[in-house]
């Protein structure tokens, strides 16, 4: 099969939604890619299922849970995919309490698509800090109905009541007689009982494992290199292919100069051609990535970008240019008191814009898939991802069949951040399926880690513009924000459509808790020219940046402590301000500095973030050596409201830290000519050890209802740096990563 292959997606194609943008242009469409449908566009189909299984209500059918094998052992099939964030490991705990079974026994699996597993209000996601939060009381339900039918069965088999009866860890236990009957001895008849409405739950007060500091289900497979992640998944009769992507977003490839010469290389499958991309496959993926570099191809020309308010050399500089000197009216996303007053009766004025730049995942895990179709006619898919049920219809439009013929598995995740959704070409799954039909065997297609940075959907480019009024005793009455870009809630799930805000672009700008009694915040939408895509804590890793850091200029140009300002203004919010004295206590109280510490000058600087649910405060230990910015100390109080498991939070919150001062300090990808100027971690650097400082966390549960836990953990991070430099050298910093701010020069 040597003839170069093209693809046609045209019966594809047509169904790619316009995403409220208007004249939406031929290389925006071309580089959403085939079959990327939004999840607005999806959610119909999602309902007309949903309408179908109108007699599932999630979480009840206790079978399609829970598989407790004749040797006793327990299996969970889970709603949630397990990538990194703990999950397996606290459902559990949550259905093992329930189930009177010890969280280590248990084995858990992500479940395959399906209406049971639609949790979080009638779909399935894992994502948005909102897994164990929206599952909580339905695992503990399922736990507990799961119990009442083995104890229901056991009656029936030892002819007893079932008021008589316990259970033990795994045993229905009659006291009386002092028998004892397995879980798996019962599991057969047990699972065909109807569960009961109104099964009883534990008393929180008697509570085993929920709030216990577990060890982790997976931590032994992943220490000795057991954990199967999509890369080390194969298949029989599997080809390799490796991927050249277009070098600028919407062109495609008009000829190939070299293929016959590239597939008589050895090993050499075929050449292929896809939507902006080539490919090809091998038999080993070195060979196909050898191959597929050495191709020397002609790309089209860069079709016009329909968005005439960038820059016509499509640049971040532009684009950032254009986010300045927009001049559309917004919507209102907040707005309380008379700011117009206030600002006329103020004693001083503070403004600044604040900035921040596109963000690339960079996950450690390289992007794979793998596909083939099999002889029963459907179509198998080994795919990374976090939301099952929309990879399986999208799946099932590029593969042309039916979305119950896609057999979706969802392997362990090598980390989430926003990465694994299915965000058009970002996702290498449809060119395994397309490159599977076209050659007729299974196929696993793994991107390069400079294909990665080539494809990958971003954290957007980001632009606010504050403006304050102070009284005479420098206290803010008054503030004003105008914040112009895109978020990804309106980019993939269409909300801005008819007026609406977007909340992923104003989530940390608004409903902060200080007492500012007049607000104005307006939000633009400005469609950027790029994919964008969630990032870990969304709007919130630049928002509560931008927010926090003007904060602290207005606590200056009032001539209040940072931190003494804040207590003032959280006088009336408890939470809040029990969280700021406990980050304060466990820095060894607030100082904010210059001080001298070793090595020389240190400061400090504080910020809170209300993300998911959460509440957190931190306060960052910062010095200067040779110009750069060196963090010494991070110290974090994180309010959850409630916690399942103590030391997965507290990883959590560290492992949000590190990814939070690693944007702050170094991460920044550059658009210049159309073009990614950054093409693997050579040229996007990210946090080092050497860098990574001391992590102090403490949990304080408020009793608030229960909150996120993966994502909480980073906003605070960036604007607390920010704040202690600004007080170590008197320049507030308004525009990531900090590493370009050239310091101390």
């Amino acid at each position: 099969m040597n003839a170069l292959l093209k693809i046609d997606l045209s019966a594809v194609m047509p169904l790619i939604p316009d995403q409220g943008v208007t004249n939406l242009s031929r290389r925006r469409l071309l580089g959403l890619g085939a079959g990327a449908f939004v999840l607005g566009t999806l959610l119909p189909a999602f309902g007309a299922r949903a309408q179908a299984a109108a007699a599932v209500k999630p979480g009840t059918r206790v079978p399609a849970f829970l598989v407790i094998g004749q040797d006793n052992t327990v299996k969970l099939l889970s709603p949630f995919v397990e990538g990194g964030q703990g999950i397996n490991t606290g459902l559990a705990q949550i259905i093992g309490e329930e189930l009177d079974v010890h969280p280590s026994r248990f084995e858990v699996e992500c479940a395959p698509p399906g209406p049971d597993y639609a949790i979080l209000n009638g779909l399935r996601l894992t994502g948005g800090s909102f897994s164990t939060r929206s599952s909580y009381e339905v695992m503990r339900r399922l736990g507990a109905s799961a119990r009442d039918m083995l104890i229901r069965a056991a009656a029936a088999k030892l002819n007893v009541t079932a008021d008589t009866l316990n259970t033990d860890d795994g045993y229905v236990v009659h006291a009386g007689s002092n028998r004892r009957v397995t879980y798996g001895e019962l599991a057969e008849q047990a699972l065909t009982l109807t569960p009961a409405e109104n099964v009883a739950l534990r008393d929180p007060a008697t509570f085993r494992y929920i709030r216990q500091p577990m060890a982790r289900l997976d931590v032994r497979a992943k220490s000795t290199g057991k954990a199967v992640y999509a890369i080390d998944q194969k298949l029989d009769g599997m080809l390799y292919a490796a991927i050249q992507h277009a070098p600028v977003l919407g062109t495609e490839p008009e000829r190939v100069s070299n293929e016959s010469a590239v597939a008589a290389m050895p090993g050499v499958h075929a050449v292929h051609r896809l939507p902006g991309a080539v490919a090809v496959t091998a038999d080993s993926w070195y060979r196909a990535r050898k191959a597929v570099e050495t191709l020397e191809v002609t790309w089209s020309k860069a079709p016009a970008t329909g968005f005439d308010a960038v820059a016509a050399d499509y640049s971040s500089t532009g684009i950032l240019a254009a986010l300045k000197a927009s001049d559309a009216s917004g919507l209102s996303a907040e707005k309380d008191g008379d700011v117009a007053a206030a600002f006329a009766n103020a004693a001083k004025i503070v403004e600044a814009e604040y900035d921040a730049p596109y963000l690339a995942h960079g996950q450690l895990e390289p992007p794979s898939s793998m596909a083939r179709f099999n002889a029963d006619g459907t179509l198998e898919l080994f795919v990374p991802n976090q939301m099952p049920e929309l990879f399986q219809s999208i799946a099932a439009k590029v593969g042309d069949v039916a979305p119950d013929r896609v057999i979706l598995h969802s392997p362990m995740l090598g980390g989430f951040f926003g990465r694994h959704f299915a965000y058009g070409s970002s996702n290498p799954f449809q060119q395994a399926i397309l490159l599977a039909k076209a050659t007729k065997r299974p196929v696993k297609v793994l991107w390069s880690r400079e294909e990665e940075f080539k494809m990958d959907a971003l954290r957007p480019l980001s632009f606010s513009r504050f403006k304050a009024a102070l009284d005479k005793d420098g206290i803010p009455i008054a503030i004003k924000v105008r914040t112009v870009g895109e978020g990804p809630i309106g980019r993939w799930f269409g909300v801005t459509v008819g007026g609406k805000v977007d909340s992923s672009a104003v989530e940390g700008l608004v409903e902060k808790p200080y007492a500012i009694a007049n607000r104005s915040m307006e939000y633009v939408k400005f469609a950027h020219p790029v994919t964008i895509a969630f990032w870990r804590s969304v709007g919130h890793s630049m928002n509560d940046y931008f927010y926090e850091g003007f904060l602290d200029e207005i606590a200056d140009a009032g001539g209040k402590d940072p931190y003494q300002l804040r207590l003032a203004l959280l006088e009336n919010k408890p939470r809040h301000l029990k969280l700021l004295e406990t980050v304060a206590r466990m820095s060894g109280g607030w100082k904010r500095g210059p001080y001298e510490a070793e090595g020389g000058k240190r400061a400090r600087g504080v910020a809170l973030a209300s993300p998911f649910g959460s509440e957190t405060a931190t306060i960052a230990e910062v010095s200067l050596q040779k110009g750069e910015v060196r963090v010494h100390n991070l110290w974090i109080a994180f309010d959850p409201g409630s916690i399942v498991n103590p030391a997965i939070i507290t990883s959590q919150v560290e492992s949000a830290a590190a990814l939070g001062l690693s944007a702050a300090l170094f991460e920044e990808l550059v658009y210049k000519d159309g073009r990614r100027q950054q093409h693997n971690f050579d040229d996007y650097p990210i946090l080092s050890r050497s860098a990574m400082p001391s992590v102090h966390v403490e949990i304080v549960e408020s009793g608030a209802p229960m909150g996120g836990v993966g994502e909480p953990g980073l906003p605070g991070i960036a604007p607390a740096v920010v704040n202690a430099v600004a007080a170590l050298t008197g320049r507030h910093v308004r525009s990531l990563p900090l590493a370009k701010a050239k310091l101390g020069v």
